[in-house]
């Protein structure tokens, strides 16, 4: 692991796992709300193993860089400077390994980040995947109709349920690790929320700007409740289409819930993910 200065002087923890191999590209992965990077080492231990240095830090609020007691608190401007902060591991990731291709694995809310990161900082990135991902401002519309507690909405579909975190996949193992994990189970706070609102009510809904032969790949569960059945992935996808991008790959995985890289199917989803990072790097 490393540290890096933020331009607020927040200190941002990094995991990296370097290539098994003389490396072929680098793999940057955003990991979602109220969790933490440590989450995605089994999958990255795989893009290890197929030759690719990968790193993913803790947002802040988040995991190792969370300021004690302060669960989901960004900060002042604390979105966009998670954003932010997502750019500048890009550019140390880069000059560790200078020539090689770079591709930013967004997930859930790390995915919302990296829908804006594309809008700024796409010249950074050489592709990008965006997993269990939406059309933000429809479903933070939605949640706002809903009225009730995030979580509880999330899990609305699957009731009754065994825990209050089915949502997330089928993998029982998987959901009770996650509700026993500390540094798990949390939303942001309300200025928090308050800075995506405004990006996905802005900036998000309308995608312009990006380079059009820029790679992108969209993944999703059917089930995934972020989606409504893939409705709001699949504007989320359109949109992008309309922005002019041409080379766009969009997966449904039928059946799986949240979060695909712990799901029941999670060598299927693994394994086309590395096909198409195998592509968009060769």
């Amino acid at each position: 692991m490393f540290t890096f200065t933020s331009i607020d002087g927040l200190d941002v923890h990094v995991h990296e796992w370097p290539a098994d191999t003389p490396p072929r590209g680098v793999v940057q992965i955003a990991h979602g709300m109220g969790e933490h990077a440590a989450r995605y080492t089994p999958l990255a231990r795989e893009l290890a193993a197929r030759g690719y240095a990968v790193y993913a830090g803790d947002h802040r609020g988040h995991g190792l860089t969370m300021r004690p007691g302060r669960p989901g608190v960004l900060g002042d401007d604390g979105w966009n400077l998670l954003v932010e902060d997502l750019a500048a591991l890009t550019r140390i990731v880069r000059a560790r390994h200078p020539g090689l291709p770079v591709v930013l694995l967004g997930h859930s809310l790390g995915s919302f980040a990296a829908q804006q990161y594309l809008l700024d900082h796409a010249a950074l990135v050489d592709a990008a995947a965006l997993s269990g991902t939406t059309a933000v401002d429809r479903l933070l519309a939605h949640l706002a109709d809903s009225g009730g507690d995030v979580m509880a909405v999330f899990n609305g579909p699957f009731e009754p349920a065994r825990t209050g975190a089915d949502w997330l996949s089928r993998d029982e193992s998987q959901v009770d690790a996650y509700i026993a994990d500390p540094l798990c189970g949390f939303t942001l706070d309300e200025p928090s929320m308050g800075g995506l609102a405004a990006a996905a009510t802005g900036r998000l809904a309308e995608p312009a700007g990006i380079p059009t032969g820029l790679p992108l790949y969209v993944l999703v569960g059917d089930r995934d409740p972020l989606n409504r059945r893939t409705e709001l992935s699949s504007l989320a996808v359109e949109r992008y289409r309309k922005a002019g991008l041409t080379d766009l790959t969009y997966r449904i995985y039928s059946g799986a819930r949240h979060e695909l890289f712990n799901e029941t199917n999670r060598d299927e989803v693994v394994g086309d993910l590395t096909d198409w990072l195998d592509r968009v790097t060769a």
